[in-house]
């Protein structure tokens, strides 16, 4: 093949790929955000909102996110909000065009390592369209996966020309591309053991061979491949800058973690069960690989529900294949690689450390099922190669699988376009769902369906009565009835589960000042800012108790704090502007009242406060006009029909 034409395949191989995972995933652009961490990563996050600027830049660096340190992350989607605000489309687009990007990078990686042509586009097609990555794909809270995908095949671009040909340029260039990927997701710790497997295969860096039987061994050994190879020491020694940057992030995301209370102690989950639990998903795992059914955005963990049948089950398979493809390491490499990569990269989310509440997640897979594809698309043509069928048998076999997986994958959408799809999805294939039941029926209180979100809160608690967000949750729901005494016993068990959940304390306190226990509140609001301290909300309600409790000047502080963090925050600034005016800072109180109009030019209430404080100040005519603009609005508003006429009947007894 002449090379015009093979790089003209090559480009047609590469238009391909872009255009098949468009079409498979086009109908994500329509999907909405979801109520399940993309309001923390996004629609509900202050810093995120307010798009690039030098304060939302340093809280990326400097503040660990939903228990993850992930500066590039957070900028990303900083950028996105910056760009397009928080249309859905767009950041989907954004998750869309990494998740097409690594996979480009994924097929060059394996044509330049392999020279095959036709298996590294079966990998990198099935992972595509692979069912399994519809999550990290369609869920904005998962950019996090596909950015630390993106970067980690970026930094395999960038080891490949290194192991090549080694130089400091080229070192320094993949130790800064590592260090990138690190600040996307902790779960590129994994990565350095995976150039390590490509060390062997592809890369030919390292080969196995038998001691010679001089030396009385039998057991085969990692040494230089041959005369241009570095030896196993010197492969390990040039990976200790990458080991150390993984280490490090390891214990940074350990420590936040740990703070935020996600991971769970041997008391919580037992270790015996973790084993259980982890034999099981490592099979599940393949099992969805091979027949993607039941996907779900949530799977709760069994615990001791699980038959020990099929755990041992699991891990005598776990053992078998293990062992077989040890067996095979010298003929068939890609087996051991594909193998080993499988269960390497899997190892930090197994579940040994458990951290949350699920058994697996499909977003756990993204990069892991690479290992198991690499296995099929150079293991089927070897076990073929001698059948006179086989091009026939191989390209029908791939086809048949690759339509398969775009139709679950088209379908599997379907239950992302919305919360209510997503969530009673998840209820209806899996059992005992406590976090989906507790999603769903915050779903339905959104749509005013109280009381049957009522139900499935009950529901979520007969699962796991422990659990402090349906204990909140229920609350929020029962505050909504005016159902407050209840309200507040559930918010009571949710401090007792768990004392640091800042959002509990803020829903208790505003509980209390329903029922006018102002004081109560107030400390209430306070111990919710201790362990959240950027909250708005919690700010501007302390502010306001305190302004109602006389400490105007406190008040104005936390208005101001508020607005440091949300300077469009609208009841921030009229809160302040009221403050201001009990502070006779009239000047500084028609700033704020004037915002709030420039905001809210049909806000009524807010004219006449401002009439109100130009009466004051002796501007009678503004006054009036402000008064006069309130009842454009609303004519009928009784205030400030009202004010308006005391002001003019002033001016007629002058």
């Amino acid at each position: 093949m002449n090379k015009p034409f093979q790089k003209n395949s090559y480009l047609l191989i590469y238009a391909l790929l872009i255009l098949v995972t468009l079409v498979v995933y086009w109908p994500v652009l329509k999907c909405e955000f979801v109520k399940y961490d993309d309001d923390k990563y996004v629609t509900e996050n202050p810093h995120v909102k307010r798009g690039i600027s030098r304060q939302s830049v340093v809280w990326a660096f400097t503040t660990p996110h939903s228990h993850m340190w992930h500066p590039l992350t957070s900028l990303s989607h900083l950028l996105d909000c910056q760009l397009f605000g928080l249309e859905p489309a767009w950041h989907h687009l954004t998750n869309l065009l990494l998740h097409i990007g690594s996979t480009l990078l994924l097929f060059g990686i394996l044509k330049r390592m392999t020279g095959a042509v036709w298996p590294g586009f079966f990998v990198a097609i099935a992972f595509a369209i692979h069912p399994l990555n519809v999550e990290s794909v369609a869920w904005v809270a998962e950019r996090k996966n596909v950015l630390s995908g993106f970067f980690w095949m970026l930094t395999i671009a960038a080891y490949i020309p290194y192991a090549k040909r080694p130089s400091i340029g080229r070192y320094l260039l993949l130790i800064l591309v590592f260090a990138l990927a690190a600040m996307t997701k902790p779960i590129v710790v994994t990565l350095p053991f995976a150039l390590l497997l490509l060390d062997y295969w592809p890369l030919g860096r390292l080969r196995l061979r038998r001691q010679s039987q001089e030396a009385g061994a039998s057991e085969p050994q990692l040494v230089q491949a041959g005369p241009q190879e570095p030896p196993a020491l010197c492969l390990l020694a040039e990976k200790i800058p990458l080991f150390i940057i993984s280490a490090v992030l390891s214990v940074i995301t350990f420590i936040v973690s740990q703070r935020g209370g996600v991971v769970s102690g041997l008391g919580n989950v037992p270790l015996k069960f973790r084993f259980a639990n982890a034999f099981v998903s490592y099979v599940t795992y393949i099992r969805k690989m091979i027949w993607p059914s039941k996907l779900a955005v949530f799977y709760p963990h069994p615990f001791d529900k699980l038959p020990t049948w099929q755990v041992v089950a699991s891990a005598l398979l776990l053992l078998t294949v293990t062992v077989a493809v040890i067996w095979f390491a010298r003929r068939r490499k890609y087996l051991t690689i594909g193998w080993l990569w499988f269960l390497g990269t899997l190892v930090p989310v197994i579940g040994l450390v458990q951290v949350g509440a699920q058994a697996m997640a499909d977003r756990y897979a993204y990069l892991t099922l690479i290992g198991l594809f690499i296995m099929i698309a150079w293991g089927l043509p070897d076990l073929l190669a001698k059948w006179r069928y086989r091009k026939m048998t191989l390209g029908t076999l791939a086809l048949v699988g690759l339509l398969t997986f775009s139709v679950c994958t088209r379908l599997q959408l379907r239950h992302w376009r919305n919360n209510k799809a997503l969530f009673e999805h998840a209820i209806n294939v899996t059992g005992d769902n406590f976090v989906m039941n507790n999603n769903y029926a915050n779903v339905l209180k959104k749509m005013g369906q109280v009381e049957k979100a009522i139900d499935y809160f009950y529901k979520a608690l007969r699962i796991r009565p422990d659990s402090p967000e349906v204990h909140n949750n229920l609350g929020n729901a029962l505050h909504n009835l005016d159902r407050t005494d209840e309200a507040i016993k559930h918010y009571k068990k949710a401090l007792e589960l768990r004392p640091n959940f800042a959002e509990t304390h803020y829903n208790l306190a505003v509980a209390l000042a329903a029922q006018g226990k102002t004081n109560e509140a107030i400390g209430e609001y306070r111990r919710a800012l201790r362990f959240r301290p950027d909250n708005v909300d919690t700010l501007s309600n302390l502010g306001f108790e305190l302004a109602q409790m006389g400490n105007v000047n406190e008040a104005i502080e936390y208005y101001r704090k508020a607005l440091e963090i949300e300077p469009e925050n609208v009841i921030a600034h009229g809160r302040l502007g009221l403050a201001l005016a009990g502070a006779e800072k009239i000047d500084e109180a028609i700033e704020q009242f004037q915002i709030v109009l420039k905001a809210h030019p049909d806000d009524v209430e807010m004219y006449c406060n401002m009439g109100i404080l130009l009466e004051q100040q002796g501007k009678i005519e503004k006054a009036i006009r402000a008064y006069r603009r309130a009842l454009q609005f609303e004519p009928d508003y009784t205030k400030a029909q009202n004010l308006l006429k005391a002001i003019l009947a002033k001016q007629e007894n002058r």
